[in-house]
């Protein structure tokens, strides 16, 4: 168990999968990543002495992100498997050695499992070991999806897992939220709260997230806010829930590969300067890595308590 620090001195063709449905599958032959292929100073390379692409100078050590949109057409992510693959790979040459799928399931975006398990299947296909696939969900909180996870826990959490990735409204977070909270636990269910610091309504008030933390969900910061794409008042934010130990997990959320992009070297390093080397690693490595085994997190400090001065 680590020891809480923040704060503190320490060729076209088609396919059918079951249901009638039909998505192309294009033939994309293994190419090497090129640095030209992403934004400066977004994505950390090492190259060897051939010039090949490895994992950015992580060793051995398992990076997981349990929070990605890489499937294709099926929600505000990649339009074609080309730029799937390539997110995949961009991951790998990060050092991200697993990936969750996590598509939407909203008003807009319709979940089908089994359909999502067969293009997640094919995509592991394509991009060969690294990384390893596995699908979740990025479930929104609504009355009509409460009511079926309740009856179909496993539909939507992260496969293989007890934990499921809940995004809240950006327009109300009622008070009844936390009683929701509840009612997933009560049917096994720990909830990921993902990215509150995004959320304008948590940004300004993060010290519900800490409440949350407490009875306790795992608290999943976007990466790239620590790196200040989202602005200062999310970077702020994200800061402030490190600093209060109520952050349990860094992952991309990533879309593209021009900006929301799947890496998380430079998050990491961003919440070592804050919090340390050690709940660096957690936040990347350990604590993900438990949520996809779905053990208890070695990294869980109990949050520590403080008022949050908001900023323009």
């Amino acid at each position: 168990m680590l020891e809480a620090s923040c704060g503190r001195s320490y060729q076209s063709r088609f396919r059918t999968w079951p249901g009638g449905k039909k998505f192309e599958l294009p033939p994309l032959p293994p190419r090497k990543i090129q640095t030209s292929d992403f934004p400066p100073n977004r994505l950390k390379f090492c190259l060897n002495q051939e010039g090949a692409t490895t994992a950015a100078c992580t060793g051995s050590s398992i990076v997981v992100d349990i929070h990605s949109h890489i499937l294709p057409e099926v929600d505000d992510g990649p339009k074609t498997w080309d730029i799937s693959v390539a997110m995949c790979r961009a991951a790998a040459a990060d050092g991200i050695t697993h990936m969750v799928a996590t598509p939407h399931a909203n008003d807009r975006y319709h979940y089908d499992r089994e359909y999502l398990q067969g293009l997640l299947a094919h995509l592991q296909t394509l991009v060969g070991d690294s990384p390893r696939l596995s699908l979740g969900c990025d479930f929104h909180l609504s009355y009509d999806n409460m009511q079926d996870v309740l009856s179909n826990p496993a539909r939507y959490a992260i496969e293989g897992s007890r934990y499921m990735l809940v995004e809240l409204s950006n327009y109300s977070v009622p008070s009844q939220t936390t009683d929701c909270f509840l009612k997933l636990g009560d049917v096994g269910i720990t909830a990921v709260i993902t990215h509150p610091e995004r959320n304008p309504i948590l940004r300004e008030s993060p010290q519900r997230v800490l409440e949350w933390a407490e009875q306790g969900c795992v608290i999943q910061i976007t990466g790239s806010a620590l790196t200040g794409f989202w602005g200062e008042r999310t970077r702020r934010a994200a800061e402030w829930l490190l600093e209060h130990q109520a952050a349990h997990v860094l992952a991309t959320d990533a879309h593209d590969l021009q900006k929301r992009v799947p890496v998380l070297s430079t998050a990491r390093d961003a919440a070592a300067d804050i919090c340390g080397e050690e709940v660096a690693q957690a936040l990347v490595e350990s604590n993900p890595r438990a949520v996809i085994e779905s053990q208890p997190l070695p990294y869980f400090p109990r949050p520590v308590l403080g008022s949050y001065r908001k900023g323009n």
